[in-house]
């Protein structure tokens, strides 16, 4: 069998889903990688919260409406 790789990019309700598979030898999957949108999100929601007071929280976090489970891919 040859080394082959497959990628995915499906639109979801918070942004671009993409996913990357890469099959073993014997068929099997040796790598499987998924990326959600909320991914690059997480990384500003601290950011946003470095001036904000503690009963301001929920807005912020709904503001920028990430997924706490993964439940986006």
């Amino acid at each position: 069998m040859q080394a082959a790789s497959g990628v995915g990019i499906a639109e979801g309700w918070r942004g671009t889903i993409t996913s990357r598979i890469e099959p073993a030898a014997e068929g099997a999957l040796a790598r499987v990688e998924s990326v959600a949108p909320s991914c690059f999100n997480w990384l500003a929601l601290p950011v946003a919260l470095a001036c904000t007071v503690v009963p301001d929280f929920p807005l912020t976090d709904r503001s920028f409406n990430l997924s706490q489970a993964g439940n986006d891919l």
